[in-house]
């Protein structure tokens, strides 16, 4: 079976400039050929990843830190220091308090993950590319078609977080969380290379589904999605509980991930960089709290 891992070209919006990203350490995280890589079959299968989370929560791993954090030049002075006793709590590191800021316009929707985002307008179901419209079929996705009706012709938003990343999320908004349940699944890598060749993973993989309604944005299909090692989506912020802008929402647990987010049609829209980067088939690499998309 052939494994054809490939770079994925994204724009740095704080650097303003395009890099090509590629994690020699993480190769099956640029996975482009899923189904016919022996490595990625094993690597999807929940079993591999409850025996990596064992390893990486272990004392030994955390020999694996300091050469991660000076391969991929981490910034630690913006992480509340350690010591992290394993690599699964170097994982989950959080931000200095006031490092990242939500807009305070409230038109203004902030990035709900420091990610790459690719945006569209409207998902037309005979889109090829760079995602295949199929892909992202919020009935699917979200595993309903009642309640992907409030989606219908309205903007969508697909976040791709890497290893290196902070992988806590953030409500962009406030509001309430209505309809929430969780979908089982394998956890396949989510690069938009990979959903070219296995356009099902999104609607495939282990993901958290939650319907949000928002004060500023109306109601929202907000879908946290597990992907190569991430089997858990540990929810922070009690689902019954309203939120605020900015306040904490979830964490990923070890590895690659994405959150795919669906909105009403008219009543918001992706920044344009990131409308413009995604016809290219680039993504667009965002800071917690930048911004995502604006009301219309």
């Amino acid at each position: 079976m052939a494994s054809k891992p490939l770079p994925l070209p994204v724009f740095d919006r704080k650097a303003g400039r395009l890099i090509e990203e590629f994690m020699d350490d993480a190769p099956s995280t640029y996975e482009s050929a899923p189904r016919r890589s022996l490595n990625q079959w094993l690597e999807s299968h929940p079993l591999y990843d409850w025996l990596l989370a064992a390893y990486q929560n272990s004392r030994f791993s955390a020999k694996k830190i300091l050469p991660f954090i000076r391969k991929h030049a981490i910034d630690m002075s913006e992480f509340e220091p350690g010591p992290y006793r394993s690599y699964a709590e170097f994982f989950e590191r959080r931000y200095r308090p006031g490092l990242r800021h939500f807009p305070t316009e409230p038109g203004s929707m902030g990035a709900f993950a420091e990610a790459r985002y690719m945006g569209w307008e409207k998902m037309d179901a005979q889109q090829e590319f760079p995602v295949k419209g199929h892909s992202l079929e919020a009935a699917r996705i979200l595993g309903s078609a009642t309640l992907a009706r409030s989606f219908a012709g309205g903007p969508v938003i697909l976040a791709r977080l890497s290893p290196m990343d902070y992988h806590h999320v953030h409500y962009f908004d406030d509001g309430r969380t209505g309809e929430h349940h969780r979908a089982a699944g394998r956890l396949w890598t989510v690069n938009w290379h990979a959903l070219l060749n296995k356009p099902d993973i999104l609607f495939r993989n282990e993901r958290h589904i939650n319907i949000l309604d928002t004060a500023n944005f109306g109601r929202m299909g907000f879908v946290e999605i597990g992907a190569l090692s991430v089997g858990r989506i540990v929810q922070v912020h009690g689902v019954d509980a309203p939120y605020t802008r900015g306040q904490e929402k979830s964490v990923f647990r070890f590895g690659g991930s994405a959150i795919a987010v669906f909105g009403e049609s008219g009543r918001w829209r992706p920044t344009a960089d990131l409308l413009e980067n995604t016809a290219k088939g680039i993504e667009t690499l965002l800071r917690l709290g930048e911004p995502a998309a604006s009301r219309e």
